[in-house]
């Protein structure tokens, strides 16, 4: 099969920062489908790893990365029972597995879940990774449950990204939150207001900016920018005995003490710990992503699909590297096969 990978971390400017070569098809194993894909989307994970993975080595065997999928289960493993050969998929991969970046891949069927019906593959592929991300950090980490706190407010740093935007349309449409979310330019501006945010504010000055929108605290703050950066705004804008959630990880020790007096929590969130671990509710993400397509096909939820490069190659893979790298992509990039 054809893949797109890389042997060594190199600037994407470079002409090898990604090859384009031929590998055996893989196998599936007792759990794990294999699909033929048709589309994928790119994530900042995406060039976090093509940046850091092969420092100074050069690698034997070209790693695959990329973890937004759709496509067609073409085999399936002896001990399957979710899926189907012929059916469609959607799913964001396994980060300690080869990516989907290629022609085919295996993957976990308690990790997959079913193709919208409603939206095109490009359109599917833009949401797996960071849907399950935003329904883990609202629903799975600071368990908002939408009858109790139906009308509480909630704080989206990064509004405009790829996990902001789908974040935002889960806490309003789902939740039944009052959003706040974060952006600076007009673009942004305009496209967290399309997901559904109620107050825009910009993270330039974002308490005064919040202060502004008339919120002195807010119940929920979630972080998919940079917690260091806001760890000190957040304290101080959390509500006592509110709860603060992140995605980003910390270079530095937080200073978790801070939030001590007001009895806030705080979590991490990664979506691949269940993933990483084979924890016991694994399969809890093929439920997630099936409760998404449905949100999807019913039209509760749309996609954060924003733009569409066309084909599997390293001009494209490149391309999406860039713009993503540059921290002022709008919503998802997809490249379909």
């Amino acid at each position: 099969m054809k893949a797109i990978g890389f042997k060594t971390s190199l600037p994407i400017t470079e002409k090898e920062s990604f090859i384009s070569f031929e590998t055996p098809k893989p196998v599936a194993g007792s759990r794990d489908l294999l699909v033929k894909i048709s589309a994928v989307s790119v994530n900042p994970v995406d060039y976090k790893i093509r940046q850091n993975s092969a420092k100074d080595t050069v690698l034997e065997t070209p790693k695959i990365i990329g973890w937004d999928a759709v496509g067609i289960v073409e085999a399936v493993g002896s001990d399957v029972s979710l899926f189907e050969v012929g059916d469609a998929v959607y799913y964001a991969g396994d980060i300690i597995k080869q990516g989907s970046n290629a022609e085919y891949q295996i993957i976990d069927e308690r990790i997959v879940g079913r193709k919208p019906i409603s939206i095109s593959d490009e359109e599917a592929a833009a949401i797996p990774l960071t849907g399950l991300t935003a329904w883990e950090i609202l629903f799975d980490r600071i368990r908002i449950n939408p009858e109790k706190d139906k009308g509480k407010s909630i704080l989206i740093i990064g509004g405009a990204g790829g996990v902001g935007s789908i974040a935002i349309q889960l806490a309003k449409k789902i939740a039944g939150l009052t959003v706040i979310a974060t952006a600076s330019r007009h673009e942004t501006i305009d496209w967290c207001k399309q997901q559904g945010a109620d107050f825009v504010v910009d993270h330039k000055d974002l308490i005064t900016s919040v202060h502004e929108a008339g919120f002195k605290n807010v119940d929920f703050i979630v972080d998919f920018v940079d917690t260091n950066l806001y760890w000190d705004t957040m304290v101080e804008l959390i509500k006592p005995q509110g709860h603060i959630a992140s995605i980003t990880g910390s270079s530095d020790p937080v200073a978790l003490n801070k939030l001590k007096n007001k009895s806030v929590s705080f979590s991490w969130e990664l979506m691949y710990t269940r993933s990483m671990f084979e924890t016991d509710d694994m399969q809890e993400q093929h439920n997630i992503l099936n409760k998404i397509a449905d949100l999807l096909d019913e039209g509760i939820l749309k996609t954060t699909l924003n733009e569409t490069l066309i084909g599997l190659n390293v001009e494209n893979f490149r391309k999406a590297h860039e713009l993503l790298e540059s921290g002022k992509t709008i919503g998802k990039i997809a490249i379909k096969f």
